[in-house]
C-alpha cells in the first residue's frame, strides 16, 4: 500500500532532497552539543578529587529512588506533581523522540522490539504522554510566570531571576510535544482521506485531537503540515539538546550523575584532601577551598545540577531569620563563576579568591550544618562539605570572626570552649545521686558515658549529665565517664574550619577511650554522638541515650510511672545531629511514648524537617546578623500545635529553646525539658 504522504527521507523542497537536512541538523547538533559540553567538563577535571567509585549498591538505590522514583519531589506537592509528570513523560517519549531522528534518513524505521503489538502499545503510552507533558507544561509556565511562587524571587542582589527561562524551556518542551503529535496526526488523516486504514491514535490525545481537526485538511496541506511538523520537531530537539547546557536547565542531563555520586551516608564531613592522611595534612601548603578549583568534582557538579528551585532555602533557617545565607545562591553564584571563568569561547579569567567576590564571610559563617537543605534537594546537592571547606580556607587565611576566636583558643589550651579547668569536667557527678565511675581514677566499666564539654561544665546543662546517671544506674548498665581525660568531642570544631584543632581533640579522646577499653559508648550530647559515631574511626558502638531507654524498656530493665501531670501537652523537636543526620526519630518518641497517660503532639515541622534551634557547638559563641532567632521560631511553632512542653534530646537545643521561651513571652505557658530528665522524672522505684 503507498503511503498517504511522502515520508521525510524522500521528500524534496524546491528540488533539494529533505534527507540533506535529516543529516545535517543531528550532525550539527551533535557537534555543537560535544563542543558545548566539552567546555563543561573542563573544570571538573581540573578540580579537587573527590572519592565516589565506593558503594556501587547504595548509589544504585539511590538512583532508583530519588532520580528514577522521584521520591523527594512530591514533598512540594504541586511543583512536584507537575515535574513528575513532564519526566516520565519524557521518558516515555525519548524512544520515539530518538527513531524520530532517523526516520528523516530512513523511511518506516523503527527501534528493534518496538514492533507489531508492543510497537502499538508503545504508540498509546507514548501519545498519552504527549498530552500529559503538554498539559503539565502550561500550567507550570502559568504558576512560574504568572503566580511566581515567592522562593523563585531573585533578591537584587543576585541579579536577575530565571523565569524567563524556565517559560522558554516549557515553551520548547511544549513544541516538541505539538510537533510530534502533528507530524502523527498529519499523517493518519491523510490515510483516512485516501481510505486506508489509519494508525490508531488513543482518543483524547493530542495526535487524537489534531487528526480530528486535520480531517478535512486538503492533502497538499497535510504533506506541508507533515513535514514541517518532522523539521520543526528535529530543530527543536537538537536546539534543546544545547541549549540545556547554558543555564539552569542543564540539570536534565546532569541530575542523573549528581544522584548516583550523591552522598551514601551523612552525619560525616569531607576530608580536608581525599588522597591525603590525617597524618599527612601538616605536609600541605594550604587548607579548604579559597578558589573555584579548590572544590571537588562532585561539587562542581552540584553547581550544575542546581535546578534554582528553592527548595533547599526554602527549608533553610538561616534565610528563614534573615541571616544573609541562601542554600540556593551558594549554588547559583557557583554555576555563574563557572559560566564566566570557562567560557565556550576564549580563555579563562585568571582564579580568584573566592570569599569577598562571590561568597561573603557572614554567608558562610551563618550555615548551621543543619542539613535541612541537603534533605530537600530533589537531586542529591550537597552544601555542608562545602561551607565546611569555605570554612577551612577562611581559617587557614586567618579569617576567623572575633566572637569565636576566644573560644577556640581555650579548646585547644584547655579541651573546652570556656578555658575551665579539666579537673573540673567531672564535677557534675558529686550532686548525681548515684555512683559515678571514673576511669581517670583508676575505674573501669563495659560502657563509657561521654559527656562532652556543654553538658560537663554549663550549671543548667549538668542536670543532664545527672538524669543521664540515674537512667543508666537505675536500667542497670556498668557505666563509667573519662572525668578530666575527656576533651571536647571537637564536633562543632571541624564543621567550623578548624580541622587540626579537630584532629588533636580526635587523637586525645580515642587514646582515652582506647585505655578505658569499654564495650561501648553513650552520650546525650547529638553532637557528641555524631562525632563519635562518623568523625572517629575505630570506636565501639556509639549509642544515644534514647536509644538505650528505648531498648531498656522493651527488655523489661528500665521502669516506668505514669506521665505526672496529664494536663500539659508534649510535643518533641528533633535535634538536626540526631534527626536528619543520623535518622533517630523514633526511638525519643517511643520513649515518650512509654510513659502511660502522655498526650504528644507533632510540629508542623518535624522529623527530617525539623526547624534547627540555631544552636550547636561553636554556633552559642557566634553573632549572626539575623531578624528573629531560631529558636523563638520554633517555639512559636510549639505554642502553635498546642504544645505546653517541649522536649528536646540535646543540650544546645535545651539552652536555645528555655531562653526562646523567655524572649517568646511565653513563660508560664511553655517550658522546655530534655528528654533524659523527663525519663528521669518518671523512673519507677527500680527493685
Amino acid at each position: 500500500m503507498e503511503p498517504a504522504l511522502i515520508a521525510p527521507a524522500h521528500y524534496t523542497v524546491l528540488g533539494i532532497p529533505t534527507l540533506l537536512f535529516s543529516l545535517l541538523i543531528p550532525l550539527v547538533g551533535v557537534g555543537v552539543f560535544a563542543f558545548i559540553m566539552n567546555r563543561r567538563v573542563a573544570p571538573l577535571l581540573k578540580a579537587a578529587p573527590d572519592s565516589r567509585f565506593d558503594d556501587i549498591a547504595g548509589r544504585l538505590a539511590n538512583v532508583v529512588k530519588i532520580w528514577l522514583g522521584q521520591w523527594r519531589q512530591p514533598r512540594y506537592m504541586t511543583a512536584g506533581v507537575l515535574h513528575i509528570l513532564i519526566f516520565f513523560g519524557f521518558l516515555a517519549l525519548a524512544v520515539h523522540t530518538t527513531s524520530l531522528v532517523f526516520v528523516g534518513i530512513f523511511a518506516g524505521f523503527s527501534i528493534p522490539g518496538l514492533g507489531g503489538g508492543f510497537g502499538h502499545l508503545y504508540m498509546i503510552v507514548k501519545d498519552y504522554a504527549a498530552t500529559v507533558v503538554l498539559l503539565a507544561c502550561i500550567v507550570a509556565a502559568v504558576r512560574r510566570g504568572i503566580l511566581r511562587p515567592e522562593r523563585y524571587a531573585v533578591p537584587a542582589k543576585y541579579g536577575q531571576d530565571h523565569t524567563a527561562e524556565a517559560v522558554f524551556v516549557l515553551a520548547l518542551i511544549s513544541l516538541l510535544m505539538i510537533t510530534d503529535s502533528l507530524f502523527e496526526a498529519s499523517s493518519v488523516a491523510a490515510q483516512v482521506q485516501l481510505g486506508q486504514q489509519g494508525e490508531y491514535l488513543a482518543p483524547g490525545t493530542l495526535a487524537w485531537l489534531l487528526k480530528n481537526l486535520l480531517l478535512d485538511t486538503p492533502r497538499e496541506t497535510l504533506q506541508t503540515l507533515h513535514i514541517a511538523g518532522y523539521y520543526i520537531h528535529d530543530l527543536t530537539f537538537f536546539f534543546f539538546l544545547c541549549f540545556l547546557p547554558m543555564g539552569k536547565h542543564f540539570h536534565v542531563i546532569t541530575s542523573l550523575f549528581n544522584v548516583y555520586f550523591m552522598r551514601t551516608e551523612k552525619g560525616n564531613v569531607k576530608p580536608v584532601r581525599y588522597g591525603i592522611s590525617d597524618e599527612q595534612l601538616d605536609d600541605l601548603d594550604t587548607f579548604g577551598v579559597k578558589k573555584l578549583e579548590d572544590f571537588t568534582w562532585k561539587h562542581l557538579l552540584d553547581f550544575y545540577t542546581c535546578a534554582d528551585c528553592g527548595r533547599c532555602s526554602d527549608q533553610c533557617p538561616a534565610r528563614t531569620v534573615g541571616r544573609p545565607l541562601s542554600p540556593r545562591f551558594i549554588s547559583i553564584k557557583g554555576r555563574d563563576l563557572l559560566f564566566r571563568n570557562y567560557p565556550l569561547r576564549g580563555e579563562a579569567p585568571a582564579a580568584e579568591a573566592l570569599i569577598g567576590t562571590v561568597y561573603e564571610e557572614d554567608e558562610i559563617w551563618s550555615c548551621t550544618t543543619c542539613g535541612a537543605c541537603e534533605e530537600e534537594c530533589p537531586i542529591g546537592i550537597e552544601y555542608i562539605d562545602k561551607i565546611v571547606d569555605l570554612r577551612r580556607g577562611m581559617v587557614d587565611e586567618g579569617m576567623v570572626p572575633q566572637s569565636l576566636q576566644k573560644p577556640l583558643k581555650a579548646m585547644e589550651k584547655r579541651g573546652n570552649p570556656w578555658g575551665k579547668m579539666e579537673k573540673k569536667r567531672g564535677d557534675w557527678a558529686a550532686a548525681a545521686g548515684c555512683e559515678v565511675k571514673v576511669v581517670a581514677d583508676g575505674d573501669s566499666a563495659e560502657v563509657l558515658y561521654f559527656v562532652d564539654s556543654f553538658t560537663s561544665y554549663d550549671d543548667r546543662m549538668q542536670g543532664i549529665a545527672q538524669a543521664t546517671a540515674r537512667v543508666l544506674t537505675a536500667a542497670g548498665v556498668d557505666f563509667a565517664i573519662l572525668g578530666k581525660e575527656e576533651k571536647d568531642s571537637g564536633h562543632e570544631v571541624r564543621r567550623f574550619g578548624e580541622e587540626m584543632l579537630f584532629q588533636d581533640l580526635k587523637k586525645h579522646n580515642s587514646e582515652m577511650i582506647g585505655e578505658a577499653a569499654v564495650q561501648a559508648i553513650v552520650t546525650a550530647d547529638p553532637h557528641a554522638f555524631n562525632a563519635l559515631r562518623h568523625d572517629y574511626p575505630g570506636l565501639p558502638k556509639v549509642e544515644h541515650i534514647s536509644q538505650l531507654v528505648v531498648r531498656m524498656v522493651r527488655a523489661g530493665r528500665l521502669s516506668l510511672l505514669p506521665i505526672d501531670d496529664p494536663d500539659k501537652v508534649y510535643t518533641y523537636h528533633d535535634p538536626c545531629y540526631l534527626g536528619r543526620h543520623n535518622g533517630i526519630y523514633d526511638d525519643p518518641r517511643e520513649a515518650m511514648d512509654a510513659l502511660e497517660g502522655i498526650k504528644r503532639v507533632e510540629m508542623e515541622k518535624s522529623r527530617d524537617r525539623s526547624f534547627c534551634c540555631g544552636g550547636g557547638g561553636l554556633m552559642l559563641f557566634y553573632e549572626p546578623e539575623e531578624e528573629e532567632r531560631m529558636a523563638v521560631l520554633r517555639v512559636k511553632m510549639a505554642a502553635e500545635a498546642g504544645a505546653t512542653v517541649i522536649v528536646v534530646a540535646c543540650p544546645f537545643c535545651l539552652a536555645n529553646m528555655e531562653d526562646a521561651i523567655k524572649v517568646a513571652g511565653l513563660e508560664g505557658k511553655m517550658e522546655a525539658v530534655d528528654l533524659v530528665e523527663l525519663i528521669d522524672r518518671h523512673l519507677a522505684p527500680q527493685p
